[in-house]
């Protein structure tokens, strides 16, 4: 894989944090917040029914939140099969976590990377591999996301869209909530049934649906929970 950087993608929570749109991203952080009164939601999933939906610019920009305010966060792409971090923030595209694990002396450190903006670490998807069901379902996947909530305040994991794979669903049994992303004028009823139903059965709390690209009057896109 090539080590050159990408050009980095505008993320309104980074360009614009006081817009509307950016605020509607804080008050996402902030209904996990107030819903984590029993327990902590240290680690948490994002996904979608469907491609196209946005999970991953909602990955992101959550995990700007997150470290916007204080909070030491990893930003982890485990969507192995379409990996985005590395272009979304402009950083080389060479091992991530698919070498960690399928690595035995490949530390966080060595493969992680700091961005411009204060805590928040961002882990690529790694080398391209035949089996990302496998690994993100192994033992060594729970055992790293284990270290990496000793290491973190906050994970966030952009994940493969539930309708095209299962990778999310492997997933669940190593993370503390989940959170699905739908797409306004996209995304149908039923597919978004399906998807949750499906979570609903992994049992792992889904902390809320972020309805994607709704327009206003003026055509801005909003997120919201």
């Amino acid at each position: 894989m090539s080590k050159q950087k990408t050009a980095k993608r505008k993320l309104i929570t980074a360009t614009n944090p006081s817009s509307p749109i950016a605020e509607q991203f804080k008050t996402l952080r902030a209904s996990i917040h107030f819903s984590s009164v029993d327990r902590e939601y240290k680690s948490i999933l994002v996904t979608s029914p469907e491609p196209e939906s946005g999970k991953s610019t909602v990955s992101a920009n959550l995990a700007i939140c997150y470290a916007k305010q204080g909070n030491k966060t990893l930003l982890i792409d485990a969507d192995m099969r379409k990996p985005t971090s590395h272009r979304t923030f402009g950083i080389p595209y060479n091992i991530g976590l698919s070498d960690m694990l399928t690595g035995n002396k490949i530390e966080l450190q060595d493969v992680c990377h700091q961005t411009e903006i204060e805590n928040l670490t961002i882990l690529t998807s790694g080398t391209m591999v035949p089996n990302p069901n496998e690994l993100l379902g192994s033992k060594k996947m729970g055992q790293l996301l284990q270290q990496f909530e000793g290491q973190f305040d906050q994970i966030i994991i952009d994940t493969p869209p539930i309708l095209a794979s299962s990778d999310a669903l492997v997933l669940t049994p190593y993370v503390e909530g989940a959170i699905v992303v739908l797409r306004s004028y996209g995304t149908l009823k039923e597919r978004a049934k399906v998807a949750v139903k499906q979570l609903q059965k992994t049992k792992v709390p889904i902390l809320g649906t972020v309805l994607n690209r709704v327009k206003n009057n003026s055509s801005n896109y909003y997120y919201y929970q």
